[in-house]
């Protein structure tokens, strides 16, 4: 396996609309281990196939056990090729974002509380899966991903989006405004 290089905002692979996947194998596979290890070693939740640069329709998923004791879907690895959310229930909810792709920023960004997603395996075995709360929020940061959308594009008020800088003094983190990045 191989930690992938993830690209950054600016790159314009970012904002371009993913194709399906047809192919399935070995070959497809391995990618996906990949993008599970580069998660990891990022510290994410979700990686999207354009993070690493690549035009395809694939995520893969991992809400962290920590914090959330109470979901059985914690902990849980989701591995979707040409997923699309086909059902979204609820009030859309304000919560915090960041992205691996915009290093340092977190927005308030609004999202259904529960969606179903359809797709694949890496195998081509059809998946439904049902998120809700912070799993089904992380759905569809990524899914956005396959269509060229950020968190950021999401973001209204400029002042919704905030840097994170740490302090070299005292190793701790904070807060600053980042409106920059939105419009």
């Amino acid at each position: 396996m191989s930690v992938l290089k993830i690209i950054t905002i600016g790159d314009p692979r970012l904002r371009k609309k993913s194709r399906p996947i047809r192919q399935f194998g070995k070959n497809l596979e391995k990618f996906a281990r990949d993008m599970v290890e580069t998660m990891r070693h990022a510290d994410g939740v979700g990686l999207a196939a354009p993070q690493v640069g690549v035009n395809e329709r694939l995520i893969v998923v991992e809400m962290p056990e920590e914090g959330f004791e109470e979901d059985p879907q914690a902990g849980q690895l989701f591995v979707v090729v040409n997923p699309e959310i086909v059902r979204a229930k609820g009030q859309l909810e304000p919560g915090d974002e960041g992205c691996l792709s915009i290093p340092g920023y977190i927005g308030e960004v609004m999202r259904y509380p529960t969606v179903v997603v359809r797709g694949q395996d890496v195998r081509g075995k059809p998946l439904r899966i049902k998120a809700h709360g912070f799993l089904a929020r992380i759905f569809q940061h990524e899914i956005d991903h396959l269509n060229g959308v950020l968190f950021i594009d999401h973001i209204q008020d400029p002042e919704k989006l905030r840097r994170i800088v740490k302090d070299q003094a005292t190793d701790e983190y904070r807060e600053e405004p980042a409106g920059a990045l939105v419009g």
